[in-house]
């Protein structure tokens, strides 16, 4: 899927299971692969970065079995890896790479570790300092500091103290943590600078020693790991649900009304970022917490900014700056340098895409400043970055919009979309299509009339090509320059005005010339998909009654109604002259009805999205009946499907 469109949303209110944690999965698959025994690992996040994980141990020779679901067995090796020379994959996985890194370079053996561009673009030398530092031999295949690398057989040093970087990643403290066990010798880690993204510290310290190890603590700048450690298995162990996916549907629940629960992580969570609901308390959602809950409602004074250090929650801070959009003032995130260093640079990408919407936003090397302006449409691009797919999916409560690679959601969620479908409620549509002169657009208008909805004179948008691409001198048939035409189109719709270019053409697109143009620029592919999201964007509130010939089949295939409307050919060719001739044009109704009958099988005939009557579409002749009648029907229906 290259795109996904959502429409603007009215509310949210539900509740949502969540996928295991990938900060414990990926931490849990190395420490029982690291362990003596068996562990059943239950509830496991599906994605890829747990696939890389699950991939990368097989490969070492650990025993995996799958036991249905997101059940798992992993059968410890007690220590050490089967396998002794090998090439690991581990894609875009911060949470496999750093880890393996720091396990592999200790036990000894020949390896070697890439991943996608990506991963080689983020910095690892931190670690692979102060794995020297106990004597491991790591080689860098690229560029200095960076990954690819390959690790050789080492020869472990004396304990001793063993000194590495706080302030960039807290993956390289977490992964030397994990390793130092193999060590089988007491090693002092102390950290040099400021710790970032403590709380996954904690998560590293909570599940090491739920499989036997304690780590001596000074403060959050001395580590301790005491000679004799080693990994036992606790047996069977539960991952809990993922902290920061949940702060997607806690923030649903403060911007769309609410309320929405997330089941799987709450109060006694091992993660930091359930602190994500203090701060959405703290811009002033309404949050109620169970031992394994977390819900969240909107106030009724709504959202306010926040001025807030996020070194508590890094990853669920970025859903507080698209969170950012709906709040009064100003919002500021501190403290979140990591961003630079992730799936990608999350602090230059969540810039360039808020100010797409409308916001005005400030960025530095350690922080984000989000001021809110009126939601406008936007394509978001995701950087193959999960977390901006998720983040930006909130930004449809202000203004319909595309979220571009929406499968990199794969990475930690990967029926994200589908959860959020769940618990969101879109403005209707209903869709009316049929052919040219059914009478489907003044029964459309007058349906839009009486709901108080939006309407699309879809067609409206192809005779505005048409004409557009003949003002340029464009062929009707030069596919790639109508769309570039169509893509560029400067329209504006107001009452019953249409302007082109700021130009009032309503009468001049409705022309037979124009009507001809108009289909046959419509059977161009490349046309059709650059007016698919210019018409997308009308869905907003309270709702959108669209007409033309593909509105069910292809632009809105969700439409809450669908009609197909049709008349005979003889009919339609009279109701046809019967407006030119009122408008003051010439017309001769047998060369109307042929060039409708024509048209008719240009439509149903073009390869991309023909006319057809969709199985779902309810279909209503007017042949012999009067406009009043088709708008009462089409209202009728109307009401059983909004009920």
């Amino acid at each position: 899927m290259k795109f996904l469109d959502l429409p603007a949303l009215l509310s949210a209110s539900g509740r949502v299971r969540l996928p295991g944690s990938k900060s414990i999965s990926n931490r849990v698959l190395l420490l029982a692969a690291l362990s003596d025994g068996e562990t059943e690992v239950l509830d496991l996040l599906v994605s890829d970065d747990t696939q890389r994980m699950l991939e990368a141990l097989q490969t070492l020779g650990i025993g995996v079995t799958p036991l249905g679901g997101e059940n798992w067995l992993i059968r410890g090796g007690g220590g050490s890896f089967p396998i002794k020379s090998a090439s690991l994959f581990l894609g875009n996985a911060g949470t496999a790479f750093r880890p393996l890194t720091a396990a592999l370079a200790l036990v000894g053996g020949d390896y070697t570790l890439t991943g996608v561009a990506r991963m080689h673009e983020r910095p690892i030398g931190d670690l692979v300092d102060s794995m020297r530092q106990l004597g491991a031999e790591i080689i860098y295949l690229g560029n200095e500091g960076f990954p690819p690398l390959q690790l050789k057989p080492v020869s472990i040093q004396q304990g001793g103290v063993v000194r590495v970087r706080g302030d960039v990643s807290s993956q390289f403290l977490t992964g030397l943590l994990m390793a130092l066990p193999l060590t089988g010798q007491t090693v002092v880690v102390e950290v040099v600078g400021e710790l970032i993204s403590k709380p996954y510290i904690e998560i590293t310290l909570a599940t090491m020693a739920r499989f036997g190890v304690q780590v001596e603590r000074d403060g959050w700048q001395r580590f301790t790991v005491l000679a004799g450690s080693r990994y036992v298995s606790p047996g069977r162990i539960y991952v809990e649900g993922d902290a920061s996916s949940a702060s997607y549907f806690l923030a649903l629940g403060a911007i769309g009304g609410g309320p929405v629960r997330v089941e799987g992580v709450g109060r006694n969570s091992i993660q930091g970022d359930v602190r994500f609901a203090e701060a959405l308390a703290k811009m002033g959602a309404e949050i109620e917490l169970g031992s394994n809950w977390m819900e969240a409602r909107a106030s009724k004074s709504g959202l306010v900014a926040v001025d807030l250090d996020c070194n508590h929650i890094p990853d669920a801070a970025m859903t507080l700056a698209t969170t950012a959009l709906f709040a009064k003032g100003t919002t500021i995130l501190r403290n979140i340098a990591s961003w630079r260093v992730k799936e990608t640079d999350r602090i230059a990408a969540m810039a360039t895409e808020l100010r797409k919407l409308g916001a005005v936003v400030e960025e530095g090397e350690d922080f984000i400043r989000i001021t809110p302006a009126n939601l406008k449409p936007a394509a978001i691009d995701t950087y193959d970055d999960h977390r901006m797919a998720m983040c930006f999916s909130l930004a449809a409560f202000g203004t319909p919009l595309r979220i571009n690679d929406p499968k990199c959601v794969a990475k930690t969620f990967p029926d994200y979309f589908e959860r959020f479908a769940a618990v969101t409620k879109a403005a209707p549509v209903i869709a009316i299509d049929g052919p040219s002169a059914s009478g489907k657009g003044t029964v459309a208008a007058r349906v839009a009339t009486a709901l108080g909805y939006a309407y699309l004179d879809s067609g409206a948008l192809y005779r505005l090509t048409a004409l557009a691409a003949r003002q340029a001198a464009v062929d009707w048939a030069d596919e790639t320059a109508v769309a570039a035409i169509a893509a560029e189109l400067n329209v504006e719709f107001s009452g019953g005005d249409i302007r082109l270019n700021g130009e009032l053409v309503g009468d001049a697109i409705r022309t037979e010339e124009l009507s001809v143009g108009a289909s046959k620029v419509a059977a161009l592919p490349a046309v059709r998909e650059a007016l698919l999201f210019r018409q997308r964007v009308f869905n907003k509130a309270p709702g959108l009654i669209g007409d033309g010939r593909d509105m069910g089949s292809v632009v809105f295939p969700r439409a809450v109604l669908k009609v197909f409307l049709t008349a005979s050919a003889e009919a339609r060719a009279e109701r046809r002259y019967k407006q030119l001739i009122e408008k003051g044009f010439s017309a001769n109704l047998a060369d109307l009805l042929l060039d409708l009958k024509q048209r008719d099988e240009r439509d149903s005939q073009r390869s991309v999205a023909p006319l057809r009557q969709e199985a779902d579409a309810k279909l209503l002749d007017t042949t012999h009946l009067t406009i009043e009648q088709a708008v009462n029907q089409v209202l009728e229906w109307s009401r059983e499907a909004l009920q």
